[in-house]
């Protein structure tokens, strides 16, 4: 039974009769988390749009949680403090761990920057059902692309607790897969991805 805060002392967790197993069996493919961290501007979002491209292509249900697009709704009433960092990623696993129920592969894409929300987020799930995924692109690469020019405003000051700037990028570890995401081609850093759920046997089924 998942975890109850106070609050929700008096709120008690139904058991539904179609399981995830029974979801999984029907989609003929596994329910799986990619969880893509990493600096802005190092490619978690494109690769993540490229990969659910690709497993789409080949019939697997997928859905992309970007950070940007989930500030618009679930998390607009969250700022950049360090608070509400912890808070956006702690919504954020409880979403995909809903997901992960609903059969789905998701992927999401958010700098995630702490640590231990990070290993929040991987303990809500069973062993082997997050796989953290690092997009590694050095910060004065991420600053040259500046896609966004959400660097130029930071190193102006006209945003607070930018990361890499001023508020800490913590890098994985030990993440699941590491991918160099300022030498490799997109399609490379696909192929990557794709390779490692291969090897997972998430594909296995359709392929």
């Amino acid at each position: 039974m998942p975890h109850q805060s106070d609050k929700s002392a008096n709120a008690l967790w139904h058991r539904a009769t179609v399981t995830r197993q029974r979801r999984e069996q029907k989609n003929a493919h596994k329910s799986i988390v990619l969880w893509f961290t990493g600096l802005s501007g190092s490619g978690k979002s494109t690769l993540a749009h490229a990969v659910e491209e690709q497993l789409h292509q080949i019939g697997l249900n997928t859905l992309v949680l970007d950070g940007d697009n989930v500030r618009h709704g679930l998390c607009s009433d969250l700022g950049f403090s360090d608070t509400d960092r912890k808070e956006n990623i702690r919504r954020i696993g409880e979403t995909t761990k809903l997901l992960l129920e609903a059969g789905v592969i998701t992927l999401t894409a958010f700098i995630s920057p702490f640590k231990a929300e990070r290993a929040t987020a991987r303990s809500l799930m069973l062993d082997g059902d997050f796989i953290e995924i690092h997009c590694f692109c050095p910060l004065t690469v991420c600053e040259q692309r500046d896609v966004k020019g959400l660097y130029k405003k930071a190193r102006l000051g006209e945003i607070q607790d930018f990361t890499g700037i001023s508020s800490p990028y913590e890098e994985p570890e030990n993440p699941d897969l590491k991918i160099d995401t300022h030498r490799l081609t997109l399609e490379e850093s696909v192929q990557q991805v794709i390779s490692l759920l291969r090897d997972r046997n998430i594909l296995s089924a359709l392929e």
